[in-house]
């Protein structure tokens, strides 16, 4: 569910800047403020914070969230130990406790209860009330609070009440421009920019189909995926197939339709 690492700058997974975005995160670090990251799957928002908290030489708590997550899972709770109960802290409270940055990603998948536990550290409080142990720790010096969300993939019982986004800062993700996008799959891949660019201009053309044919847009982590695919041998239109088409529809009529646009854009 969790995972905590700490690399150092030169060691920072790789991150192309789109914008102001990396000042923005470093401000928001630097000002006790808590960060909240919008924007469709697989555009880099993971990978952002990765190398946003190398950067900044803090500890790391990714936690995926998904329908059963509860606030429990989070703050911790007593396990059975070579026959004693112990207490185990989760990774919001071990983030807390450490001074580490805690990113929660997808964070309106969770259960309700996971937001009020939320509150009282993204405001001046910072503090993270522990009701089972009876603590009330206050956030260690650079703790940070980072969540993120798809607000293309919500439906009305899923999304974040207003009194929880605006007790964030928020910054808007999408899928890189062209000359951005490009570099980013060569260096990930190895593939050549030329054949790169047929992919990244393939992608372009899948994303314009969202909300017609397509619940979602081609992500840069797929394309990635193809390239790779075809760095290592594999004909290209079978990547493309196997990486981008594949995993955006079920439908085989819809499937069948991407493949003539694969066509007419790649030859």
């Amino acid at each position: 569910m969790d995972g905590s690492f700490n690399l150092r700058g030169a060691d920072a997974p790789f991150y192309l800047p789109q914008g102001d975005e990396c000042d923005i995160f470093a401000a928001a670090h630097a000002k006790n403020l808590p960060l909240l990251l919008k924007g469709p799957t697989g555009c880099g928002k993971t990978r952002f914070v990765a190398h946003m908290a190398a950067k900044l030489g803090r500890p790391l708590y990714t936690v995926a969230c998904h329908d059963d997550l509860s606030a429990a899972d989070l703050i911790g709770r007593y396990l059975l130990k070579g026959g004693e109960t112990v207490w185990v802290d989760g990774p919001l409270t071990r983030a807390v406790r450490e001074g580490a940055i805690c990113y929660l990603d997808e964070v309106v998948e969770a259960r309700k209860d996971v937001a009020v536990v939320l509150h009282p550290l993204t405001d001046d409080r910072r503090i993270l009330p522990i009701d089972r142990t009876g603590e009330e720790l206050h956030a260690a010096p650079g703790f940070m609070l980072v969540a993120s969300y798809n607000p293309g993939y919500q439906n009305i019982m899923k999304t974040l009440k207003p009194s929880t986004r605006q007790r964030f800062l928020s910054l808007e993700f999408t899928f890189p421009r062209p000359e951005h996008e490009i570099p980013v799959v060569v260096r990930e891949s190895g593939l050549d920019a030329d054949r790169v660019g047929l992919l990244v201009r393939l992608a372009g053309k899948l994303r314009g189909l969202k909300g017609q044919d397509l619940e979602e847009g081609v992500s840069t982590r797929l394309v990635v995926y193809a390239a790779t695919l075809i760095a290592g041998g594999m004909a290209m239109d079978r990547a493309v197939r196997a990486a981008m088409i594949e995993p955006l529809t079920d439908d085989a009529d819809i499937r069948a339709g991407l493949m003539d646009l694969v066509v007419a854009v790649m030859g």
